[in-house]
């Protein structure tokens, strides 16, 4: 089998050479080249055609996020980022996850990490991941100030697992949504690919929505914050990062904060946010598992669960245990639209998803599901 083509960017030659040593440890990895700035970059992967980049932010000449932007639109392939911990690293991280950027690598402890050999095992794990999904990155020419698509109000015909091949108009008057005279509750999980993938699911969903979205998105802490800003920014609905005891509403996502697990709890009959820290599950905190059995033991309330793009199983054994103890709709995402057909095609082969659709019919599904 041939061996994994990666090209190595960073603007520290120090960094160059430990993160080139570590990727070159692995035997089915091979170090291609290195390159010292954007500009030097975009050049290099035009000229040798590599299976992964890994690719800094911050550097002279020209920098990351602009490397990736020229790169996306002329010679798209999976990269990966390499991302200070700082809250200015975390906003353009996200910004690089929008621009197309398969995922991304913290350093440890800034441009410079000495301590890189912390974080060896996840970056190895990450470059082979976005090697098996190489040909599902597509060109991504994003205009210069994305907006909100207008907000789409669930059609009248019948919801089935396969939905229309086009999408219908999508009208300008809000939707009304019938009362169930129930508490409603979606709660979704999502890995790699999400930060988009959520862009996409949410933008449509209009402010009258009547349910409050529960979210988990593998996110290390202080990321899921800028992510829920910038989503804020471009959604009808509210999209926040959510606190302790905080109170769902309708017409919210919530975002479960880094590092933390989210639990939704039921006090006098509303739903409340419980975070808590105990341990990772399944390597994750948070974990969509976690949340996904808050949500089966909560009752009087209508369900629906959604499972879209990212590496693994998590969120599989807490949809079965919704589906074991009570009603609940399950969406999960089809394997053509995934950056990576992990977490979906667990809860596939398990036989809890109820729709499987791609992701720009999920949010006409789901709001024709609330109807």
């Amino acid at each position: 089998m041939s061996k994994i083509r990666v090209l190595v960017t960073d603007d520290s030659a120090f960094m160059r050479k430990v993160i080139g040593d570590i990727l070159s440890g692995d035997p089915e990895i091979e170090v291609i080249d290195r390159a010292k700035n954007g500009l030097e970059c975009v050049e290099k992967c035009k000229q040798l055609s590599p299976d992964v980049l890994t690719l800094d932010i911050e550097m002279p000449v020209m920098n990351g996020l602009e490397a990736l932007e020229k790169i996306m639109a002329d010679c798209p392939l999976p990269v990966v980022m390499l991302s200070s911990l700082t809250r200015e690293g975390a906003d353009a991280t996200i910004q690089a996850l929008e621009l197309g950027a398969f995922d991304f690598i913290t350093k440890p402890s800034g441009p410079i990490s000495l301590d890189i050999h912390k974080v060896a095992d996840r970056l190895v794990e990450r470059v082979k991941a976005a090697a098996s999904a190489k040909g599902r990155i597509r060109r991504t020419l994003r205009p210069s100030r994305p907006s909100a698509p207008e907000p789409m109000r669930p059609s009248p015909a019948s919801v089935t697992a396969t939905l229309r091949t086009t999408q219908s108009p999508v009208p300008k008057a809000l939707p009304r949504f019938p009362s169930s005279g129930k508490a409603r509750l979606v709660v979704l999980g999502t890995s790699t690919g999400g930060p988009k993938a959520l862009q996409q699911v949410l933008t449509p969903i209009p402010a009258s929505f009547p349910a409050p979205i529960a979210i988990v998105q593998h996110m290390p802490a202080g990321f899921t914050k800028s992510l829920a800003q910038r989503l804020d920014s471009l959604c009808h609905i509210r999209v926040t990062e959510v606190t302790d005891g905080e109170w769902l509403e309708p017409g919210t996502a919530y975002i479960a904060p880094g590092g933390y697990h989210f639990e939704v709890h039921q006090v006098n009959g509303k739903l409340q946010a419980h975070l808590h820290q105990q341990e990772p599950r399944g390597g994750h905190r948070p974990s969509v598992d976690v949340l996904f059995e808050s949500a089966s033991r909560l009752t009087n309330v209508d369900k629906w669960a959604i499972i879209m793009t990212g590496m693994g199983n998590d969120g599989t054994k807490g949809l079965k245990q919704m589906k074991e103890l009570g009603p609940v709709t399950s969406i999960v995402e089809d394997e053509s639209s995934c950056v990576v057909f992990g977490m979906p095609r667990a809860a596939i082969q398990a036989g809890v998803a109820d729709h499987v659709a791609p992701l720009e019919k999920i949010p006409e599904l789901l709001c024709n599901l609330l109807h």
